[in-house]
């Protein structure tokens, strides 16, 4: 057999130990020098013509190109073109497989022309980033096996069709293997019976080996895949803004089979994005749409899921943020198939193919590399950016989220509705100024403008305050837009970067943060505790607008001095970490609870009180709710007022469940309605609050689990459901 020829191009005087060093290893290894012969210009015997000619003679003999991109670009001919950049143009002409190793430094370092370069060969190659000479060595090896695989010259059967020694029937689930079979047949004609026996049904489909069970066996079907593969998981999570913060308001690990984990995934993203319900003008049935199309959504998913590399240490990752969905997956394209073509109707080539099959058969995916074009449409059809997909250390999808509006427009609207509702002018105006000055910050400026004290504070300090490890994220979202709009200084200007440099509130940083800490606590509501019953009055919905329906129920409960062990009790709650998170920090953060000890949070003496903002809030919780009958007799302006505060604070899901209500219905009807497969999911997020928020009832309530159970809008319903639908249509 013909070795392959493998070219090495680079600068030669910047990666001349590292040339060296891929050659005598190309050379010497047991492997790969059983497959390869590679050149570098250190090698080349003395000919009679010129060194350039030489190159790119070689570039046309060789087989495969590998590129290695660093800082510099190296010396260029008259046309300003450096050797490198020429062989990487004919290696891309010829159409050699070419593969580009990245030197790990920031784009500042490079010169213009290699950064130029290292863009036009992202679109083209996949590309990998090292960071030193073994890196380098170890990302070139696991290239070329892998080109190896792919060629076929070795052979290592896909890692789903590998069989599971440790497994056996008896941890197959044959319900999920039934459930298969039935939605197969429905979807694709699929030809067993439902009853068929597992072990016939699995052979079928190919996932037994001579009696042991692949591991796409395991994976599809199994009672407990992640006993075997414990990183099959699939890890949640959703965040405030647009960047990795913590404290986390809802992070979830999921577990189960890959159309368990699909499901789930899927129903986490629907759950948290915006949902919009339609009428019933053109059909008897309610349209609902997401904000990001649930087949885009459910495409990026099943990607990650199916398509992923098993053998790695990584799991799925699903992040949830104010403006984009990121699905992080530890696999690898195929060296022929790069972003662009990834992008265009292509050839399948599934990493997993035994999983990929009964995906397929159950509908879930497509056998015509039409997916992820598919998702694109779907994105743009419904008005969003073009998702963006990223291959690095792992391949990532970016779907993004519609645009919101802008902060000067939501912070006059507000303005504005505050002063009509108040009558009062001046306090309009200045509530208008401070939103309209305070929203336009964004919200990296405001917590690094809220941790800034009274004395002068080191880089290194403001980013432990902010608990941030990323330098770079810092100094370009944080530090250097406050100092450019000069809400910061540099106690050091003519030497920014020194060593002892610390950074201090300017004025006009002083005046903002003034301005941020009172837009914590509406205006109104700043008064003496003999006020509350005023303050309530005239703020009723303003402050319930904000309020989750845990922090209603902590705020209803919570009596005197109370701690958090009595108050977790009387709610009947057992998980500690989820009170915390989802009941106590959010209560504190808003300021509708107070420490009695806030020196020392931790405190095993620790007790809560209602601050005068919840007793504002508890005071409205307690009114009776507008009903159909009170909304008709109030005037348009206060009509509007009861619209925005009364639904603004219901969760998301409550008004998506609430928005789909028509008569009885059942909980399979509504889940169908929702789209929304996984009920547990559908029980807790949706079904449940509304049930305790007494916005619907049963039919049978004497007897919950009856398999006749349906669910009907109370009047405090009806009333939220008619304010939803007004606010729609404005």
């Amino acid at each position: 057999m013909n070795k392959l020829r493998i070219f090495i191009s680079s600068v030669q005087s910047e990666f001349a130990e590292e040339r060296q060093m891929l050659y005598e290893y190309l050379t010497t290894d047991a492997l790969l020098g059983r497959f390869f012969e590679s050149f570098i210009f250190e090698k080349l015997p003395a000919i009679d013509i010129s060194a350039s000619d030489a190159y790119m003679e070689q570039v046309k003999h060789s087989d495969i190109y590998i590129g290695i991109f660093g800082k510099d670009y190296g010396y260029e001919n008259k046309d300003g073109i450096s050797p490198t950049e020429k062989e990487f143009e004919l290696a891309s002409t010829e159409y050699k497989t070419r593969l580009i190793f990245i030197s790990n430094h920031n784009d500042e370092e490079r010169h213009p022309k290699e950064r130029q370069l290292i863009k036009k060969s992202e679109d083209t190659v996949v590309r990998k980033k090292f960071g030193d000479a073994n890196e380098l060595k170890t990302s070139v090896y696991a290239a070329l096996v892998n080109l190896l695989e792919e060629k076929e010259l070795i052979r290592s059967g896909p890692f789903d069709a590998t069989v599971c020694k440790e497994a056996s029937i008896d941890d197959i689930d044959p319900e999920r293997v039934q459930w298969f079979v039935k939605t197969a047949r429905s979807k694709r004609g699929f030809p067993l019976q439902p009853e068929t026996p597992p072990e016939e049904i699995l052979t079928h489909l190919n996932l037994i080996k001579n009696g042991k069970l692949a591991n796409a066996a395991v994976l599809l079907f199994g009672k407990q895949p992640q006993r075997f593969f414990i990183t099959s998981e699939v890890r949640c999570a959703m965040f405030h803004g647009n960047e990795i913060i913590k404290p986390i308001p809802s992070y979830h690990v999921y577990k189960g089979d890959v159309f368990q984990l699909v499901d789930q995934v899927v129903d986490f993203v629907l759950s948290r994005i915006d949902l919009y319900v339609g009428d019933r003008s053109q059909s008897i049935d309610v349209p609902v749409h997401y904000e990001i199309p649930r087949t885009a959504v459910t495409e990026a998913i099943v990607n990650a899921v199916a398509h992923r590399d098993y053998t790695s240490n990584g799991s799925v990752q699903v992040m949830l943020f104010r403006n984009r969905v990121e699905i992080w997956n530890p696999g690898q394209l195929p060296y022929h198939l790069t972003i662009p073509k990834l992008k265009k109707p292509h050839g399948s080539f599934p990493a997993n193919p035994f999983i990929a099959e009964p995906l397929y058969l159950a509908g879930y995916i497509e056998r015509m590399g039409t997916g992820i074009p598919d998702m694109i449409k779907a994105c743009l059809n419904a008005g969003l950016k073009e998702p963006e997909l990223v291959q690095e250390e792992s391949f990532t999808t970016i779907l993004w989220r519609k645009a919101e509006v802008t902060p000067q427009a939501t912070g006059q609207a507000t303005g504005q509705a505050t002063g009509q509702a108040t009558g009062q002018a001046t306090e309009q105006a200045t509530e208008q100024a401070t939103e309209q000055v305070t929203e336009q910050v964004t919200e990296q400026g405001k917590r690094l403008i809220l941790v800034m004290e009274s004395l002068p504070i080191s880089l290194t300090d403001l980013m432990e305050k902010l608990q941030l490890k990323h330098r770079p994220t810092f100094l370009y979202d944080y530090l250097r837009p406050a100092l450019d709009k000069k809400w910061i200084g540099m106690d050091i200007p003519e030497t920014p970067k020194s060593p002892n440099q610390k950074y201090h509130l300017t004025s006009i940083g002083k005046e903002l943060q003034q301005k941020l800490l009172t837009g914590f606590l509406p205006r109104k509501l700043q008064v003496t505790p003999q006020d509350t019953g005023e303050v309530s009055e005239k703020v009723s919905g303003e402050v319930s607008g904000e309020v989750s329906g845990e922090v209603r129920r902590i705020v209803l409960v919570l009596h005197n001095e109370m701690k958090r062990i009595d108050i977790q009790d009387v709610l009947q709650l057992k998980h500690d970490d989820y009170f915390r998170l989802n009941y106590i920090l959010p209560a504190l953060d808003s300021g509708y609870i107070e420490m009695t000890d806030p020196d020392n949070p931790t405190s095993p003496n620790q007790r809560y009180r209602l601050s005068v903002k919840g007793l504002a809030l508890r005071n409205t919780i307690d009114k009776t709710p507008v009903t159909d009958h009170d909304t008709t007799q109030v005037t348009p302006q206060v009509t509007d007022q009861v619209t925005d505060h009364v639904t603004d604070h219901v969760t998301d899901h409550v008004k998506k469940l609430i928005m789909v209500f028509s008569g009885e219905l059942s909980r399979p009807e509504l889940q169908n309605l929702m789209d929304i497969k996984h009920t547990p999911h559908f029980r807790e997020s949706y079904l449940n609050p509304v049930l305790a928020d007494d916005l619907i009832e049963m039919t049978i309530p004497d007897k919950p689990k009856s398999v006749n159970q349906k669910y009907r809008l109370t009047e405090k319903g009806k009333a939220l459901q008619n304010q939803l639908k007004r606010k729609e249509n404005e």
